[in-house]
């Protein structure tokens, strides 16, 4: 189709959307918060996937877990299913069994635990502490900014002394010195040694308890309750040059010969790798996806249904205009567009004053009669002026009416043969 043909029904089309302010505005606002809602779920769940993934990339792509029994939903450990309960809890001697394989790099018992921290009469929410090891930046990222890590002695005594993160170091103390000071966590006084800045995560989970400490795993064990089903982790991670596939079967052997398990019987155990983290997220957020996808998609086909209502009374409204433009040659087609364009219009802009003045929307909203023919469009003279309102029996020579209308080929044509000499209309 002709350049001009969109061009004038885009004109049409703002001309419309002008007039009808209050109606093209209540139309758009349906499909903004149907295409507003379709974006904000996909990003909510593309956001919290970002964040796992940011979570795995931290700890390493090649670290894998050994847990007592998994599970995707936590298991109530007053009434554990007899699978479970045939399964020894994890130990420390069998996460150091395993770091002294010649393909592990690294490998610790940790635990976590949720609990207030308090100090000179400020409390904080319920946040995370983990009981690990002196080599924890390695698991969760960031940086040492004062003191120090946990010593040798005080991870085997498990000394009542943690790392604390600085925000958390910021809401008890403020500007004060905390080196040195005593913190109650979970009521427990505990002796700040450091203070740790994690990496940032802007993808973080709003509401869910932020990482706030670390302390000696034997500390944590000795002095929290701790679920030894759900509660218990060992961490391990290969050396560079050892693939994960390796590094696995070396640990699943060194725990199945720690536990004395016979040729063919089940392992008391289960390992998870980052891909299964991730496969195991996905699944569970496909349906909460899909959900939501569908919810948001009403919100959208609303808004679709009141375009095509509002199409249709403008089609109906116009029926004078659509005849109008039929009688002075306009095809089927081009009217088909014109109602096209606008429809198109209506979801793509929020109905903005028409920059086009009388003239032009008097011009756009005429037809040329020479638009299906192929004929070249002339220019109204400058002094024309559109005929005012007569006797129709003198301008038709006394035979009554315009003329009249002639269908041809599918469209309808003029013959108006009783009409004086006019000027031809653009």
């Amino acid at each position: 189709m002709a350049l001009h043909s969109i061009r004038e029904g885009w004109w049409i089309a703002l001309d419309q959307l002008r007039v009808n302010k209050l109606r093209s505005g209540l139309t758009i606002l349906g499909v903004v918060i149907g295409i507003a809602t379709v974006m904000a779920m996909a990003s909510i769940v593309a956001g919290f996937r970002e964040q796992i993934v940011n979570t795995l990339e931290v700890v390493g792509p090649t670290t894998f877990r050994i847990l007592r029994f998994f599970s995707s939903t936590p298991l109530n450990p007053d009434a554990l299913p007899r699978e479970v309960r045939i399964r020894p809890a994890l130990a420390p001697q069998e996460a150091e069994a395993i770091a002294r394989l010649p393909e592990i790099h690294y490998a610790a018992i940790w635990t976590q635990v949720f609990h207030r921290f308090e100090y000179a009469g400020n409390r904080t929410q319920v946040l995370g502490v983990f009981g690990a090891d002196d080599r924890y930046m390695e698991i969760l990222g960031g940086g040492l900014l004062k003191g120090r890590v946990f010593t040798t002695a005080e991870l085997r005594s498990g000394a009542p002394v943690a790392v604390i993160e600085q925000r958390t170091v910021d809401r008890l103390f403020g500007a004060h010195e905390p080196i040195g000071e005593v913190v109650r966590i979970g009521g427990r006084p505990f002796r700040l040694i450091g203070v740790w800045q994690r990496p940032t995560n802007i993808f973080e989970v709003p509401g869910a308890p932020e990482i706030a400490g670390i302390v000696p795993f034997e500390a944590a064990h000795a002095r929290f309750p701790i679920d030894r089903v759900n509660g218990l982790i060992i961490l391990v991670k290969p050396r560079p040059e050892v693939s994960v596939a390796r590094a696995m079967d070396a640990a699943t052997l060194q725990l199945r010969r720690l536990r004395g398990l016979r040729v063919g019987a089940p392992n008391t155990f289960d390992l998870l790798t980052s891909d299964q983290v991730l496969g195991i997220f996905d699944s569970l957020t496909f349906a909460f996806f899909f959900v939501m996808l569908v919810l948001s998609s009403i919100a959208l086909l609303v808004g679709g249904i009141g375009v095509m209502a509002i199409m249709m009374v403008s089609v109906t409204s116009r029926t004078r205009e659509i005849g109008l433009r039929k009688a002075m040659g306009a095809t089927r087609r081009d009217v088909l567009w014109q109602f096209l364009v606008e429809a198109a219009t209506l979801t793509l802009t929020s109905a903005p004053p028409c920059r086009c003045g009388a003239r032009r929307s008097r011009r756009s909203c005429r037809s040329r009669s020479g638009s299906s023919s192929g004929s070249p469009r002339r220019r109204a003279p400058r002094d024309w002026t559109p005929l005012k309102p007569c006797d129709t029996s003198s301008l038709a020579g006394g035979s009554g009416g315009w003329g009249r209308l002639e269908e041809v080929g599918g469209g309808i044509r003029r013959n108006l043969p009783n009409l004086p000499n006019l000027p031809n209309l653009p």
